[in-house]
């Protein structure tokens, strides 16, 4: 699964840049192309010229080539690649990495890559399990990288525990792995919608909700990554979409999200319905700006269309759906009753009550529920790790 595949290797100060050389070494064997940046510390562990000679290209770690003001670029290089690799990470490019820090060729490297990035980290136990070190890989996580976890074992210190770069072999096999699981979801076209929408009480005011698209921004881009191609229907938000594989729709009203789901869902193999959609919007909005006066004023709603129940009436046999219920009490048994009334085939729960859950946070804590009523519960974690769990719960709903 490597053949051809561009990737970066970062290597860091520690002991365990040792291992690089075989890491390098098993790559170029599964057919890979690899170019290796070096910290300038990183040089003293092992030499540019072993690298140099095992990835069969010149070993990258200043970013002036020669006096003649030529120099390496960081972006051509973040193009270039389909994965970025550090391995060892170490926990000083861990911090730097969190907070944006460019000092080097391999950091500039990294705030440029286009491509997903995988750490392996390698330190001292106390190190490891330090809270800065802890937080700063949180933060990480929450940009979309991911880690390949340190073993347990002697080290260099003499300690014993976790804190061992994980052996060449394995992090090779988790590369093959990863480009593997890309093609899970390579045939496949899903509809998700996201955002709140607004429901317009005159020109200048709305009802509207405090959600911020994040969860279904993740989704979407993780349904991507996995080789999706991904209709995202999204309300107002200012969030962004990055993955080439994404087709956004934008949208304001519930009605309108509701005619762009019910227009793109038939020519999809399923949906992921997260939006936040307005259950009431405004009978009679006002033409013009209502002005303040001295009695009360009143606005008569009526209920908007549901999206989630209206596509489960028209969902294929081949079809998937899934909803998303935010919950303030019964959690679980309201979310049940919306599994079985829209014809879903899971849904994802999570609970106002839940701190760091919900609305305009980072972070979300869930539950999956399936149609068969069992539920698998989620610790609260950033919302592009929530996004890897949904996708891998609809990739084993594939597999079943």
């Amino acid at each position: 699964m490597l053949k051809d595949k561009n990737i970066i290797l970062g290597i860091t100060a520690s002991i365990a840049a040792y291992k690089a050389a075989s890491l390098v070494r098993l790559l170029v064997k599964e057919g890979a192309n690899v170019k290796v940046i070096m910290t300038p510390y990183a040089k003293e562990f092992i030499s540019p010229v072993t690298m140099a000679t095992l990835s069969k290209n010149t070993v990258l770690s200043d970013f002036f080539k020669h006096d003649d003001g030529s120099w390496n670029s960081h972006v051509d290089l973040g193009i270039w690649a389909d994965v970025m690799i550090i391995a060892p990470t170490t926990a000083n490019t861990m911090a730097k990495m969190a907070h944006g820090i460019c000092d080097n060729l391999l950091l500039t490297t990294y705030l440029s890559a286009k491509c997903p990035v995988v750490h392996a980290p390698a330190m001292d136990l106390d190190m490891f399990k330090h809270p800065a070190t802890l937080r700063n890989m949180d933060i990480l996580r929450s940009y979309g990288d991911t880690f390949i976890e340190p073993s347990s074992g002697e080290l260099a210190s003499g300690l014993y525990g976790k804190g061992r770069m994980e052996e060449p072999e394995i992090i090779a096999q988790k590369l093959s792995q990863f480009f593997e699981d890309k093609k899970k979801l390579s045939d496949k076209k899903i509809l998700i919608t996201t955002g709140p929408t607004y429901e317009k009480i005159d020109p200048v005011r709305f009802i509207g909700n405090f959600s911020s698209g994040k969860m279904g921004f993740a989704i979407a881009e993780e349904l991507a990554e996995n080789g999706a191609n991904v209709v995202l229907v999204s309300g107002p938000t200012a969030l962004k979409t990055k993955h080439p594989n994404v087709n956004r729709i934008d949208v304001v009203t519930a009605e309108e999200m509701y005619q762009a789901s019910i227009d793109n869902y038939p020519n999809c193999n399923g949906g992921i319905m997260t939006a936040a959609v307005a259950d009431f919007t405004p009978l009679n909005p006002e033409d013009r700006k209502v002005k303040r006066g001295k009695e009360n004023y009143s606005i008569e709603l009526t209920p908007t269309k549901d999206i989630a129940a209206s596509l489960g009436k028209i969902k294929a046999k081949n079809q998937f759906l899934v909803g998303f219920a935010l919950e303030t009490n019964d959690e679980e048994f309201n979310a049940k009753l919306k599994l079985e009334k829209k014809n879903l085939d899971f849904i994802v729960l999570n609970s106002l009550n839940d701190s760091g859950a919900g609305f305009q946070h980072d972070t979300n804590k869930i539950s999956i529920i399936d149609n068969e009523g069992s539920a698998k519960k989620f610790e609260l974690k950033p919302k592009t790790e929530v996004a890897k769990d949904i996708v891998e719960e609809l990739i084993q709903f594939y597999e079943k």
